[in-house]
């Protein structure tokens, strides 16, 4: 058979023609750290405070927001003391008023804004039946209006200047729901669609858009997420499955692969391996994937009424092994979620 008749030889040629010109786009979109402005919700703990430390790293003039006013106050200070510029502004971005002052008041310090991280979050663990409006509420106004808001202020910046770099930290939740988390999976839907909204409208001005949507990372947040229904026991099956080594990454391998996804440019990217697994799964085989994820809820922890959220540091039991207790208390104390 000759070449000219050979469809498989074509098939083979048309993909990796493909594969190279998307390695040159990859390549042209580069983009180097140093000196740029970068702008992280939720910057004070945790996956935010890892990517300030390494965008630090790499020359990056930080400006970073959270609530807490005394975790940001020691993020700033830790990041100043790494040789980091740091414009640290204590606000609520599920406020409105608040997210367009916070984006407003870096634009007058720095003078502009290269890189927008939309990583503020909030995980609420517990049976459908235990959760109440409120609860998905919280997490839309969280991982939607948020991130909504601060592009929203952003983005008229970056159109004047015809450049700009924006990353949401989205979730593999974002792309299969997960039962007990079902207030913390919606919302994250929400933000994938907005963002690869975004990515294809805004491409045009200069403006890349990633979504990222990590799998299960050791931050030590297990211990600010809230719980309800049989807490001890909520916060006993999410800090031993975020804590395991099989199916969890350390999160400085997370930031760096975020960062590397800015850097090049890239519109969607899972962090580690089982996540890209249970996405490809959800995408093949959605019935049987959903039916796994069935079965899964019948051994997690049943409702008992109680609507009520404490936070994870509030539900200590022997219920989690001590080596994996240990793992999550120690990444929960380097990366300042205590």
């Amino acid at each position: 058979m000759t070449t000219k008749n050979n469809p498989w030889l074509w098939a083979t040629a048309g993909i990796g023609a493909i594969i190279a010109v998307r390695a040159l786009a990859r390549q042209q979109n580069k983009y180097s750290f140093q000196n740029k402005v970068v702008v992280i919700t939720g910057g004070s703990r945790g996956l935010g405070l890892v990517l300030a430390r390494q965008l630090a790293a790499e020359g990056a003039l930080l400006a970073i927001c959270a609530r807490t006013e005394e975790q940001l106050k020691k993020a700033e200070q830790e990041l100043t003391e790494r040789g980091g510029e740091v414009l640290a502004i204590p606000g609520d971005v599920t406020n409105r008023v608040q997210a367009e002052q916070f984006i407003q008041r870096v634009i007058k310090y720095y003078g502009r804004i290269d890189v927008l991280i939309n990583n503020a979050g909030i995980i609420q663990a517990g049976p459908l039946a235990d959760m109440t409006l409120a609860d998905f509420e919280e997490a839309i106004n969280t991982h939607f209006w948020a991130p909504l808001y601060t592009m929203w202020t952003t983005i008229p910046h970056m159109k004047e200047r015809g450049q700009g770099r924006i990353i949401n930290i989205a979730s593999v939740g974002g792309k299969v729901s997960i039962p007990h988390l079902v207030p913390y999976s919606a919302s994250k839907f929400a933000l994938v669609g907005l963002s690869n909204g975004f990515r294809q409208e805004l491409k045009k001005d200069g403006i890349l858009v990633t979504t990222v949507n990590p799998g299960l990372t050791r931050t030590g947040s297990n211990r600010n997420i809230k719980v309800k229904g049989q807490s001890e026991k909520e916060y006993a099956w999410f800090t031993t499955v975020g804590a395991s080594l099989l199916i969890s990454s350390a999160v400085e391998k997370t930031a760096r692969k975020i960062i590397d996804a800015c850097r090049y440019g890239e519109a969607e990217v899972l962090t580690n391996f089982p996540a890209k697994i249970l996405a490809l799964a959800n995408n093949v085989l959605p019935e049987l994937t959903s039916d796994m994820l069935s079965l899964t809820n019948k051994i997690l922890p049943e409702e008992n009424g109680n609507e009520i959220n404490s936070r994870g540091y509030e539900n200590e039991s022997d219920l989690i092994p001590d080596y994996l207790q240990n793992r999550a208390s120690r990444a929960a104390q380097e990366n300042n979620e205590i």
